[in-house]
C-alpha cells in the first residue's frame, strides 16, 4: 500500500474531510504556467534534510474566474495531486510531498476553504495559501 494511502487509512473523519477539501478537483487538469504570475513560497520545519529547503506554503492571488487548483498549477506546475477530477488530492506543492501525518491544506484570505481547490472559484483580490499541516 503507498503511503498517501495508508495515511488515508488511518486519518481520523474530521481530518480525512478537511484534506479532502483541501485538494478536490473538478477538471484534475493542467494548465500552462505564466510566467508573469507571483507566487509566494515560504520554507517551514521538515523532517529530513532534503525536504528542509522545500516550502512548507505558498500564497497567490486569486483571479476572477479561475479555481485554486487552476491557479495552483500555474504558480507550481510541479504540484503533484493523485486522482483525477472531483477525487483529485493535492498531494505536494514546491517539491514538498505531504509525509505520514501531514497534509496541504487550502485557505481563502487566512480563513479555511469550505469547498476544494477545483471547485473554489477564486476572485481579483483574494490571497490563496496553501499550509502544510499535521494532523494526529
Amino acid at each position: 500500500m503507498r503511503p498517501t494511502r495508508r495515511l488515508l487509512a488511518a486519518v481520523p473523519a474530521a481530518a480525512l474531510a478537511a484534506a479532502l477539501l483541501a485538494g478536490c478537483s473538478a477538471d484534475g487538469g493542467e494548465t500552462a504556467a505564466d510566467p508573469t504570475a507571483t507566487a509566494s513560497l515560504e520554507a517551514g520545519s521538515a523532517q529530513d534534510d532534503s525536504a528542509e529547503a522545500a516550502p512548507a506554503e505558498l500564497t497567490y492571488a486569486g483571479e476572477d474566474g479561475r479555481t485554486a487548483l487552476e491557479l495552483l498549477l500555474q504558480a507550481d506546475p510541479s504540484a503533484t495531486l493523485e486522482g483525477e477530477g472531483e477525487n483529485a488530492f493535492v498531494t505536494g506543492i514546491g517539491g514538498r510531498e505531504a509525509g505520514e501525518n501531514e497534509f496541504w491544506a487550502l485557505y481563502v484570505d487566512g480563513e479555511p476553504a469550505q469547498v476544494g481547490a477545483g471547485s473554489l472559484v477564486t476572485e481579483d483580490g483574494q490571497e490563496i495559501t496553501w499550509k502544510l499541516e499535521a494532523f494526529e
